[in-house]
């Protein structure tokens, strides 16, 4: 039975769910995306894991972001969600598109709390630059969502552009989240600007992970994988395989799915999280 409370990080209340019993397993979703969505996955995985899910500032039902976000803040914040929850113990952590940015500077920067990595359809980015004038965007995404939200623009159209976002990004099928719940995230003005100023730092966060990966080796035969959702993209199946390469990671092509990886084979996804201890890398 999942277990549903917040928890403050750095002053922010985060919203956590957890499930199951085990080692602990940490799903982070994607830009604009909210806990339910890993609501299909969750099921293979709490019978042999302890499954934390939780919405980043600005995000499902967690507060608005004070901050524009960063590589190292986000690692920070797994490490201390995990403290807050008194789960100190190495997390295996599965991140998604943005997440997997998220995920991988965990496991380098909180070595020792790290079992595995499993990135689902991860964002790529070979070769990003920090781009100029970072309090500019957010000052200008603020702006934005002021307007927007002056405007209704959230709650008249937040949960009709979320039901297109998944649709889109799905190899078949529509959106199964509750409407309720659909409504009461993606219809405010805060997730509207959660999402943006996550959108806005998109490259700056990229490129720290850069550096990162410079700097700060991933441990010694961490067992990492990498699942892409190539959906007939050559190209994208060759970046992901890249990544994979990088990382000295497994790789898995997962077809059919679309890039929401979780809805449409979350037999995949808790797969790749129940073989990590047999991943020979």
């Amino acid at each position: 039975m999942s277990a549903e409370r917040f928890v403050r990080v750095g002053g922010v209340a985060h919203h956590v769910v957890v499930d199951g019993t085990g080692p602990v397993c940490v799903l982070s979703a994607g830009l604009a995306m909210s806990w339910f969505d890993w609501d299909p996955v969750v099921p293979l995985l709490a019978p042999y894991r302890t499954v934390v899910r939780f919405d980043r500032p600005g995000h499902g039902l967690s507060a608005p972001a004070p901050a524009a976000p960063s590589a190292a803040a986000e690692a920070h914040r797994i490490a201390g969600l995990l403290d807050a929850l008194g789960l100190p113990g190495p997390a295996t952590v599965v991140g998604h598109s943005l997440a997997g940015f998220h995920a991988e500077a965990f496991a380098r920067m909180h070595p020792g709390r790290t079992a595995g990595l499993v990135l689902v359809d991860s964002s790529v980015e070979e070769h990003a630059r920090v781009p100029a004038a970072p309090a500019l965007r957010t000052a200008a995404v603020s702006g934005l969502g002021a307007v927007l939200t002056a405007l209704g623009v959230p709650a008249a159209v937040g949960p009709l552009a979320r039901r297109a976002a998944v649709r889109l990004s799905r190899h078949s099928g529509g959106d199964p989240a509750p409407a309720a719940l659909v409504r009461r995230c993606y219809a405010t003005s805060r997730v509207m600007n959660g999402a943006l100023l996550e959108n806005a730092h998109y490259r700056a966060v990229a490129a720290e992970l850069l550096a990162l990966r410079a700097r700060s080796p991933l441990p010694a035969g961490l067992p990492v994988t990498v699942l892409a959702a190539p959906d007939g993209s050559p190209r994208w199946a060759e970046r992901q395989r890249g990544l994979a390469r990088r990382l000295g990671a497994r790789f898995e092509a997962v077809e059919p799915s679309g890039h929401l990886m979780m809805l449409d084979r979350p037999d995949a996804v808790a797969r790749a999280v129940l073989d990590l201890d047999q991943c020979d890398v």
